[in-house]
């Protein structure tokens, strides 16, 4: 979140949505009772540092901040606190006067939580304790009306998961954060804490979820389940009675996730673009909304078909839904609200999703300066995005170059082999965590070959700027590229300091 998100919310009073609580050198005692009944009715954002009325004076005392955040994580984290837990990732924004708040966005849920045994709800006066047997079964009942992610399939088990894919998962959650608290945990307990297996408390019926079935079941296995589940991508610019390529994912929506993500790879060019002193992937800042919403969002047991077809002048995405509110959304408008919370959940702790609301912002955001034009949003029984492509843009995306991506190209002289082609990550994409493989993806979109170090006073990407953009450490990169460099994909041409590293052609 930045500071001008966090000044929108804190022009508003407290309400069902927003608490703030002051907060200098320890969580409030109150903290969780807020959190477990945001997750028990609408979910909403918790400023620490900040008054009653939201202004903030002190803020977060720099000493503890990082502190308070891992205790955030450890309680969220901790189902005997917590039950069932719910792994919050709390974040640290900066105001203009270098005072320091801490922001909790937490998701509606699709379970009744409790915290230390207690249940809470939520109203415009604040949290409030559930006491009678009545309110306690009604808060169950609207929670296993509302979420079908939860469906427990009794009879599915870990044999019925595609091979490698929960490694793959814990991979990709590694990749994101090295000291996860998911990754220390046996498979069943991994399960349990992201909320894949579970017990109805009503019926006592225990089992894997639909979630865990739609993040790691086999092709067959899932369309037994759902056998109307599919995604159909087609490309549609030059023969729009039929096609001019089409690719359909049936499987799970992790390998789904990067599936798709490749075929807009494949289709539209990814331009230079600086924002402030970083570089920033239009394209992965635009499309990666549109396929992790389709992935997460969509309501599984509605058998309406899944669709992206890409036209001359726009992107139609449609996705099963049930929605909240019928009309098109716009950031003015919208209330973040997860279809699909534990999967949106476990998006985000592999880094293939942000945090709850951040899709539609980014959208509007971004869309315009990539394509040109603002996208529209409707919320409807079928959810549908549609990203206009202005008449300026269109020849560059689909000759799929651009002219700011030629100027970049001329920009740096390199030597890249002429067999050097994309497919060279179709050739190792199994070998490599998912942030290696972008790394790869970089080298070869942007044709440059020396940007993975501080080699030439005119290359813009630098280890640290990697590093940043990843979210992780300079330590990380460099066992990224050890990594690259010990599997023969890259190699180091010239001294540590002056030289450069090159894709090898496959």
């Amino acid at each position: 979140m930045t500071f001008e998100e966090l000044k929108q919310i804190t022009k508003q009073r407290e309400k069902r949505t927003i608490e703030y609580k002051e907060a200098w050198s320890e969580l409030p005692g109150n903290l969780f009772e807020t959190v477990c009944a945001f997750l028990n009715r609408d979910g909403g954002v918790i400023v620490l540092g900040a008054h009653d009325d939201g202004s903030i004076s002190e803020g977060v005392n720099p000493r503890a901040i990082d502190q308070m955040c891992k205790n955030i994580a450890n309680v969220s984290n901790n189902s005997e606190i917590l039950k069932p837990s719910f792994l919050l990732q709390p974040e640290i924004v900066e105001t203009e006067d270098n005072r320091q708040v801490i922001v909790i966005q937490v998701p509606a849920s699709s379970q009744a939580h409790r915290f230390k045994n207690k249940f809470y709800d939520r109203s415009v006066d604040g949290d409030f304790e559930l006491r009678t047997d009545a309110e306690i079964s009604a808060l169950y009942l609207r929670k296993s009306s509302g979420y079908t992610e939860n469906t427990i399939y009794p009879y599915l088990k870990t044999e019925h998961f595609k091979e490698g894919i929960v490694e793959k998962a814990k991979n990709l959650i590694h990749s994101m954060r090295e000291n996860h608290p998911w990754l220390a945990l046996s498979d069943m307990d991994f399960f349990k804490q992201a909320n894949l297996y579970r017990t109805d408390v009503r019926t006592g019926e225990e089992g894997f979820t639909l979630a865990a079935l739609m993040l790691f079941g086999k092709d067959e296995i899932i369309q037994s389940a759902l056998p109307y589940y599919k995604i159909d991508c087609v490309l549609r610019r030059r023969n729009t009675d039929r096609y001019d390529d089409r690719f359909t994912s049936f499987g799970n929506i992790i390998d789904g996730y990067t599936d798709i993500m490749n075929f807009f790879e494949r289709y539209f060019p990814d331009p230079f673009y600086m924002e402030r002193d970083q570089r920033v992937s239009l394209r992965n800042k635009v499309f990666r909304e549109v396929v992790a919403n389709m992935l997460i969002h969509r309501e599984y047991l509605n058998p309406s078909i899944s669709m992206i077809d890409v036209r001359q002048d726009y992107v139609l995405v449609q996705n099963a839904n049930r929605p909240l509110r019928a009309g098109v959304i716009t950031p003015n408008n919208y209330t973040p609200h997860p279809k699909n919370p534990h999967l949106a959940n476990f998006f985000v702790q592999m880094g293939r999703a942000e945090h709850l609301g951040t899709g539609v912002r980014n959208l509007y955001h971004y869309a315009p300066v990539y394509l040109g034009a603002e996208p529209t949003i409707t919320d409807d029984d079928m959810f549908r995005i549609r990203l206009n492509i202005a008449e300026t843009k269109q020849a560059e995306m689909a000759m799929g170059t651009t002219e700011s991506g030629k100027k970049d190209a001329q920009d740096v002289t390199i030597n890249v082999p002429e067999n050097v082609t994309v497919n060279v990550l179709e050739n190792i994409a199994g070998k490599l965590t998912e942030r290696q493989r972008l790394i790869v993806q970089r080298l070869l979109d942007t044709g440059r070959q020396n940007v993975l170090e501080n080699v030439l006073e005119n290359v813009l990407e630098t280890s640290a700027s990697l590093a940043k953009y990843f979210q992780v450490d300079a330590r990380t990169i460099r066992r990224d590229l050890s990594a690259l460099q010990s599997q023969g994909i890259i190699r180091r041409v010239g001294p540590d300091r002056g030289g450069h590293w090159e894709v090898l052609s496959k």
